[in-house]
């Protein structure tokens, strides 16, 4: 437990510190605005690249990884949804931005760079598969689900095309479907282009946990919801223990993959949730505050579910 204690410092150190250095500061929101960009638009597609570029073109084709991995994020996504909308009567909205904050990790932010600390290089493939399509999904869920509430009054044509704009064009996946075409053709770039490559891949991780320790300064819990009691316990523990019932049911994985996608699974809310909710103007200051909680209540679950995948206490296969 001390080791998988120490491997998780650093992550939740960077966090500290960009909220220390946001309190300390008093740096506007706006001020995060370029580091964001680079974040977003340059040092995780490089990692991205990286990971996937590098992988033998056979390992980059598991469809039904891609699909169990999904399938068990979407049947807590509509556990929650449901316990909002049919048994606490919140509007399809607020239920909606619920069911993200219990299913929607941060699995962009502190994945890829925790995954490969804890499993090493076998674990780079599936990380790149799950931020890659469990993103695009994300993307196409949020306004289709927008769009039923009627908070997106637009016509259906503007909105299909606005989700496919947002899913084609997404940094995330151009980056990694470079990735997928390099590995196909077995080419390899240039050396000074790798190396420039591997400078910013390695940026992605310091600067990703320390733009979320800034964001979440810069958003105090003003009110707690009552529904944080059930997303947080959905997000951190029963989301991993789903991921692996799925997974382990209907695939022979390695097992490093099933432990790689329960550690992704087991991340904290991601801070894209309250953007969501900002951007359609729903559910926000509760959006924000359980980010806030569910990330705090991570220092304390991520190790738990660390030490039950390294000790090897859930088998990778249930079925013979």
């Amino acid at each position: 437990m001390a080791d998988i204690i120490a491997l998780l410092l650093p992550f939740f150190g960077l966090i500290l510190i960009g909220y220390i250095a946001a309190r300390a500061t008093g740096q506007p929101a706006e001020a995060l605005g370029w580091m964001n960009t680079f974040i977003v638009y340059v040092a995780l597609p490089a990692l991205f690249f990286r990971l996937v570029s590098r992988t033998p073109i056979e390992q980059l084709t598991r469809v039904d990884f891609i699909l169990g991995e999904i399938l068990a994020t979407y049947l807590v996504f509509t556990a929650i949804f449901l316990i909002g909308y049919l048994l606490r009567r919140h509007s399809f909205a607020d239920s909606t931005i619920q069911a993200f904050a219990g299913a929607y990790g941060n699995i962009g932010y502190m994945g890829p760079g925790l995954a490969l600390l804890a499993f090493g290089e076998a674990a780079a493939v599936p990380v790149a598969l799950i931020v890659c399509f469990e993103n695009a999904t994300h993307f196409i869920v949020a306004p289709a689900m927008m769009a039923i509430a009627g908070g997106d009054r637009r016509p259906a044509l503007l909105v299909l095309r606005d989700i496919v704009g947002k899913v084609l064009l997404h940094p995330f996946i151009l980056s990694t479907a470079l990735g997928f075409c390099v590995a196909a053709l077995g080419v390899t770039p240039p050396a000074p282009v790798q190396q420039l490559v591997d400078y910013l891949a390695q940026a992605a991780a310091p600067c990703a946990l320390f733009a979320m320790g800034v964001t979440l300064a810069l958003r105090p819990v003003r009110r707690i919801p009552v529904e944080i009691t059930y997303i947080a316990l959905f997000k951190l523990i029963l989301l991993p223990l789903t991921t692996w019932l799925v997974l382990s049911s209907i695939g022979d994985f390695e097992p490093v993959w099933i432990s790689s996608a329960m550690l992704l699974s087991a991340l904290p809310t991601a801070t894209n949730v309250f953007v969501i909710s900002q951007h359609y103007g729903v559910w926000q200051e509760r959006a924000s505050a359980s980010i806030l909680i569910v990330t705090l209540a991570s220092v304390f679950t991520l190790p738990l579910v660390l030490y039950v995948i390294q000790a090897g206490l859930l088998p990778p296969h249930l079925l013979p």
